[in-house]
């Protein structure tokens, strides 16, 4: 009675995390939670005014396009920010969040029978679109001597679609320009799509990282951007995503069907929030005072802290998950984002500069 694929799917991840927190708290532990990466950081006032300005007294149903005024605000961001033109009536389209788009994603494109590729360890959500789309999936180990980049040279025959993700979660690697260029390049000649999850690309510490947008030859690829940890806004659910015109018309085309384009009112604050980079600059401020905080008490450990330069995550070598959650500290084992994560825990920033504090004198 019950979709086999889905039956077949362990509980997601994040589930036994709350499980596990829910569990503590009811035990009276004081809980400092480094496993969920849902920011805790305020939405600016800026951002919320716009959406309570935009509360219309009735509210129908928003279109699967999106408002002109946020393909335009997306445009025009992709443009300072990567120095890339992307035409917002085309080759944008807006999503409820990056989550849906990215699970969907399999089903728009021709990938029944074809090969879904992406790195692990991994976001859960690349493999789960892949399977309910009827495709195979493929993963490509992501290790510490490779710079967590995937060895393209493994790539199968049948490949339909290739999903990259820098800055990486879990481990917080980036990626050069030069990747995304070899990556297009065997997308152009293979005939498969590449598609890139940038949704930390504004949580940097060193320099701002390049986009797959940036490539010479956009005609495969697809990249997904979203205000969720950008601007704090998980609970929003905002994104979009840029792509060839023919990838954005089957969106379009696909989007009425479930139903996911994000409300009329959100779309005007997400305007404010991409039109401004003040408030991202404070983010990662706060995302750095928390690193200054937490990255001395880890390596006081003899931990190693490996390849974190961006994202809000630490990828950690040493810590034992079990131990510090008998002290009230929760984190993500790196097996849960597959088996190259085996032997780090994730660290994600999101408990306050306090709460950090806190944890640096219980470790």
């Amino acid at each position: 009675m019950i979709n086999p694929t889905l039956s077949e799917m362990a509980t997601y991840p994040f589930v036994r995390l709350e499980e596990a927190r829910r569990r503590l708290l009811a035990e009276g532990v004081e809980v400092i939670d480094f496993g969920k990466g849902d920011p805790n950081e305020p939405t600016d006032p800026m951002i919320r005014q716009a959406l309570v300005d935009a509360l219309p007294e009735r509210s129908p149903y928003p279109l699967a396009q999106g408002l002109p005024e946020l393909r335009e605000a997306a445009a025009a961001w992709c443009a300072r920010r990567f120095g890339v033109d992307v035409d917002p009536d085309t080759e944008v389209v807006p999503t409820y969040g990056s989550k849906e788009a990215i699970f969907s994603l399999a089903q728009v494109l021709d990938t029944v029978g074809r090969t879904v590729v992406f790195g692990e360890p991994a976001y859960p959500v690349y493999e789960r679109g892949a399977l309910f789309a009827g495709a195979r999936v493929r993963t490509l180990p992501l290790v510490r001597e490779r710079r967590f980049l995937p060895d393209l040279d493994e790539l199968p025959d049948d490949t339909a679609l290739v999903w990259v993700n820098y800055p990486h979660n879990p481990t917080g690697a980036a990626a050069p320009l030069s990747f995304y260029e070899q990556l297009a390049e065997l997308a152009a000649e293979r005939g498969f799509v590449v598609a890139s999850d940038e949704a930390y690309s504004e949580l940097w510490f060193e320099e701002p990282p390049p986009s797959a947008l940036q490539v010479s030859d956009r005609s495969r690829v697809v990249v997904f951007h979203t205000l969720s940890k950008r601007s704090s806004m998980t609970g929003y659910r905002s994104g979009f995503v840029a792509a060839p015109p023919e990838i954005v018309a089957a969106l379009k085309a696909y989007r009425p069907t479930v139903g996911t384009a994000p409300q009329e009112f959100v779309q005007r604050a997400s305007v404010v929030a991409w039109n401004d980079e003040r408030h991202v600059e404070e983010t990662r401020a706060r995302y750095r005072a928390k690193r200054d905080v937490m990255i001395p008490a880890i390596e006081a450990k003899g931990w190693e802290i490996v390849a974190s330069g961006a994202t809000m995550y630490l990828w950690v070598v040493g810590p034992d998950p079990a131990e510090l959650l008998e002290r009230g500290i929760i984190v993500s084992p790196g097996e849960m984002f597959g088996p190259s994560g085996a032997g780090y825990v994730r660290f994600a920033l999101v408990p306050t500069l306090e709460e950090c504090r806190r944890a640096a004198e219980l470790l």
